[in-house]
């Protein structure tokens, strides 16, 4: 009569169940997303000690000791200025991802030879948390319906005051249209900034990858400006943010045509690559292009920065952009995000039956 061996039933199970929860399945990736989407939707943004604004505080501290030589967009001696920005955006963006690298290299390492489920267990979940900290959706939904509410009131001052949290272009002045337009345009960039490439850099390289990207964005957004400060200081930092969008652009402009409403039209991602062309920004073109094509409006036009006139190409296809494409310009990114997670969900669990 055999008897059953209760504890290494149990250790079996547990090294079963371990090896399930591998940390590169993407059954366990796409779980993750999905936790760290839906911490994002019930917790929303941390209000006190969010890591990235530390991150902002050393960014400023930084700079402030390093960037002492001032340019102008005429002088020419700019080598040793770029290479000061380039070395300080390596302290600044490498540290934390190469942590979590051998963080989770040496807990994987670990659980590949000794019985630690719990271990694997609470490592998903830290770097499901990690995401979640990397990603802005609820933020970004926020900060757009303030826009939206006044508008819809009739309250313009108010909502110039909450377009300008927004966008860096002038607001004294802006019409209702043009803070329609102001909003629409920031949701669907950072739809890809701040969401789902966040989303796209877990999903193929884990927490380490999210946090690079995020790092790298926010870089971007301190340093990629071509004010004389950071004409030549922040060009590093404004071309790796460039090369690193690169390619979750490209998936976040597919899933803006895949999460519009029926019915899906391909053509418009045609159409949106080439007016990104035409933008100053590529990437952020090319989503914004995509957002307002699928969702059938045109955005773009005259705006106003610090006195000065810029005319960006028309974008998307279609009427004019309205109060009313805010809140659907939300949706499109929070389906997409959604989208994105479950896809890599249901890959996971195909691959796993498949083999």
């Amino acid at each position: 009569m055999t008897h059953w061996n209760g504890a290494a039933s149990l250790t079996e199970i547990s090294t079963g169940v371990a090896s399930m929860l591998s940390f590169s399945s993407l059954t366990v990736i796409g779980a993750q997303m999905l936790f760290a989407l839906l911490l994002d939707k019930v917790l929303g943004e941390p209000k006190r000690f969010h890591p990235l604004v530390g991150f902002g505080y050393f960014v400023n501290r930084l700079e402030a000791k390093v960037n002492t030589q001032r340019f102008t967009a005429k002088q020419a001696s700019f080598a040793k200025t770029r290479i000061k920005g380039a070395l300080c955006w390596l302290k600044l963006v490498l540290p934390m991802p190469v942590f979590l690298w051998v963080l989770n290299y040496s807990a994987m390492q670990y659980t590949l030879n000794n019985d630690a489920l719990l271990l694997t267990v609470l490592m998903c979940l830290l770097n499901a948390f990690v995401l979640y900290l990397t990603i802005g959706m609820q933020s970004l939904k926020e900060h757009a319906m303030q826009i939206y509410h006044p508008l819809a009131q009739g309250d313009i001052t108010k909502a110039r005051h909450f377009t300008s949290y927004m966008v860096s272009r002038d607001t004294a002045q802006l019409t209702p249209n043009d803070m329609s337009r102001a909003a629409v345009e920031s949701v669907l960039e950072n739809g890809h900034d701040g969401v789902i490439a966040s989303l796209f850099y877990f999903a193929i390289g884990g927490a380490p990858l999210a946090v690079l990207h995020r790092f790298a964005n926010t870089l971007d957004a301190m340093w990629g400006y071509k004010a004389p400060r950071f004409l030549h200081f922040g060009w590093w930092a404004a071309r790796a943010d460039d090369h690193l969008g690169w390619l979750s652009a490209y998936c976040t402009s597919l899933l803006y045509v895949l999460a519009a409403p029926a019915p899906i039209r391909f053509t418009h991602l045609a159409r949106a690559w080439q007016q990104a062309k035409r933008y100053k920004s590529k990437n952020g073109g090319r989503c914004m292009a995509t957002g307002a094509g699928a969702l059938g409006f045109t955005i773009g036009g005259v705006s106003h920065y610090q006195g000065n006139t810029v005319h960006s190409p028309i974008l998307g296809n279609g009427e004019l952009v309205t109060l009313a494409d805010i809140p659907r310009s939300i949706n499109l990114v929070q389906r997409s995000a959604w989208l994105l997670s479950c896809l890599v969900l249901l890959c996971g669990l195909s691959v796993e039956i498949i083999f």
